[in-house]
């Protein structure tokens, strides 16, 4: 595959709006308020533990019926948004779907097993299918040099939302023998919905949408389905880009293991080193401000040394940290595997974005992120909860952590084929 011709010197990389870039990242700092409090540590023990009375699989099952959903409509949607001339329209139609979903659950009580799943399933659909038109912003707030930097700030921006909805939450909680605790427990679902709501307006309200296609088929969501048919095809049949198709597989297996140890981490904490609510709380905003540097230093590093490279880092980071909670026997000790996973977390995932960005031809962004986020990013999430459960039921959770970091190891292997396009930037411009 050879690189493709520099970008036109026409237009400056500071032609492009900081305040757009802010703008852009608040909707970072608004949506993760709903993943950290909904998905990995207030609403999935609270529907496991006291929801559901204890049954497990039924979480497992919300959350592999969500992201099922969310990876089979994100192709589709995203080559129609492609042409649709809509983008925003369809970010600000997932945001609503998950932010009115969430408020509701402040409904759901104990023995409310449907009611709880429905209401989840809706608003995790909502969340990743929204992430699919945000990510395609990115190639039109700012310079293909500054990829690695500005995506890098998104990052840095969720984590610090979700460091201070945790701090919020910890505020609003009382101690668990308060006879009103779980009623306490689901306004933090009400806190969440709010903050993501609130957070992401700026996003709407001073980020344009990008330049469309001239011609706009009359029936978009018919043609999504058959461009997204078409572009598997390309993509995994023709092999016409080898290197984007390549990192994808790499991504779905190295994504694969990030999302598994998100959604045990709690577990993990609360099963194997008896940490209480609180401690879970405080030991997870810890882990987010460790995420929000890691995203800032390792956004930096990417525009220097190229998102591949920085992606393979981390990789590194990644099987040192299943290695090091294999052996972990002490909080201390697991707070110190945490930071460097926090550090890991963002940075791969922000550096991932940014090769994305590279390697994907820009009259076909929401299109090849469609795959990107949804049929290698969601779907992941399907198959690597469900190992990780099964290996620690017949051993026990410290095994199934060094399992993960098999995955890290292939994806890291893979990722070597990948030809990474131009990315270095001309030392007179900035950001």
């Amino acid at each position: 595959m050879t690189s493709p011709a520099p970008p036109s010197t026409s237009v400056p990389i500071r032609s492009y709006s900081h305040g757009r870039i802010f703008a852009w990242t608040l909707f970072d700092f608004a949506n993760t308020a709903f993943s950290v409090i909904i998905v990995t540590v207030i609403y999935s023990r609270y529907f496991a533990n006291h929801v559901a009375g204890g049954q497990r699989w039924l979480w497992g099952l919300a959350v592999s019926l969500s992201m099922i959903l969310a990876a089979a409509i994100a192709p589709p949607l995203g080559a129609a948004a492609d042409y649709s001339r809509n983008k925003k329209a369809f970010l600000l139609f997932f945001t609503l779907a998950s932010v009115v979903s969430t408020g509701l659950m402040i409904f759901v009580e104990e023995g409310m097993v449907l009611l709880g799943i429905v209401l989840f399933v809706v608003a995790n659909v909502g969340f990743e299918g929204g992430i699919v038109f945000y990510d395609a912003f990115l190639p039109s707030i700012t310079s293909r040099h500054s990829y690695g930097r500005v995506s890098g700030y998104g990052f840095a921006m969720g984590y610090l939302g979700a460091l201070v909805v945790l701090l919020i939450v910890n505020l609003i909680l009382p101690e668990s023998t308060h006879p009103d605790y779980l009623f306490f427990v689901r306004v933090s679902f009400v806190v969440a919905a709010s903050f993501f709501l609130f957070f992401s307006l700026p996003m709407f309200i001073w980020v344009p949408e990008p330049m469309q296609a001239e011609v706009r088929p009359p029936r978009v969501i018919r043609y999504g389905f058959q461009q997204a048919t078409e572009t598997f095809r390309a993509l995994f049949v023709k092999r016409e880009h080898p290197s984007v198709a390549r990192f994808l597989i790499a991504f779905f297996i190295y994504n694969d293991a990030v999302l598994t140890i998100i959604a045990f981490a709690a577990i993990f904490a609360e099963d194997m080193l008896h940490m209480t609510d609180k401690d879970i709380i405080g030991f997870f905003a810890i882990v987010q401000t460790s995420a929000v540097l890691g995203s800032f230093a390792f956004g930096i590093l990417t525009d220097k040394i190229g998102p591949k490279k920085t992606i393979s880092i981390t990789l590194l980071i990644w099987i040192a940290i299943t290695v090091g909670a294999f052996f972990v026997a002490s909080v201390s000790a697991f707070y110190a595997v945490a930071l460097g996973a926090g550090a890991a977390i963002g940075s791969s995932q922000s550096a991932s974005r940014s090769l994305m960005a590279l390697l994907t031809p820009k009259e076909r962004e929401a299109e090849f992120f469609g795959f990107y986020d949804g049929l290698c990013g969601k779907a992941s999430a399907v198959v690597g909860p469900l190992l990780y459960g099964v290996i620690a039921d017949f051993t026990n959770e410290r095994f199934a952590v060094l399992f993960v970091g098999l995955f890290f190891l292939i994806g890291l292997i893979i990722l070597q084929g990948v030809i990474e396009p131009e990315h270095k930037r001309p030392s007179s411009q900035t950001v």
